[in-house]
């Protein structure tokens, strides 16, 4: 990897992980436990768009990791890894099917990035759900997965439209 990219993919890195801190401080908007924004997700956007998986998921490693230190619990690792490892693995996949016809070094039109983020966040509650099911073995966490698609649908498209008007104003190189 080139020095340019590395520093690009720390400074998004460092950014998303100060979107994840600034949201840990606001309380939940509606008392349903997983219910959040998702800001640093507008990052994981942005990162989807300008580079390959593998750099975006060494991205969004570093920030889970570091997330879950600074929140100092276990369980959210694991929690923000089920979702996250879903989140990327959804908006990938559906990065490559939209850009099957487009030609390569092309940017992607600002719907599908919030179009990345909505499939983002629907997958992120899927993974968050299953690590929540596995962990306190208990299938009843599945009655929240409803709520949580309505309101990640929600959130998706907020941070969707953020991510938009960071792609607009960042550099592309």
């Amino acid at each position: 990897m080139s020095p340019k990219k590395m520093t690009q993919l720390s400074l998004l890195t460092a950014a998303a992980l100060i979107l994840y801190l600034v949201e840990l401080q606001f309380p939940a908007p509606i008392p349903v436990p997983g219910i959040k924004l998702g800001l640093a997700n507008i990052i994981t956007v942005v990162a989807v768009e300008r580079f390959r998986v593998r750099e975006t998921a060494l991205l969004v490693a570093v920030r889970v990791i570091l997330g879950a230190f600074f929140a100092g619990s276990v369980s959210t690792f694991l929690f923000s890894a089920g979702g996250a490892v879903c989140c990327l693995c959804g908006m990938s996949a559906l990065k490559r099917f939209l850009s099957a016809g487009r030609t390569s070094g092309s940017r992607s039109g600002y719907k599908n990035l919030v179009l990345y983020s909505v499939t983002g966040a629907v997958f992120h509650n899927i993974g968050q759900i299953s690590a929540a099911v596995l962990v306190m073995r208990n299938p009843g966490v599945l009655a929240y997965l409803p709520v949580l698609m309505v309101t990640g649908c929600v959130a998706g498209l907020f941070t969707g439209v953020c991510a938009g008007e960071v792609e607009k104003r960042l550099p592309y190189v």
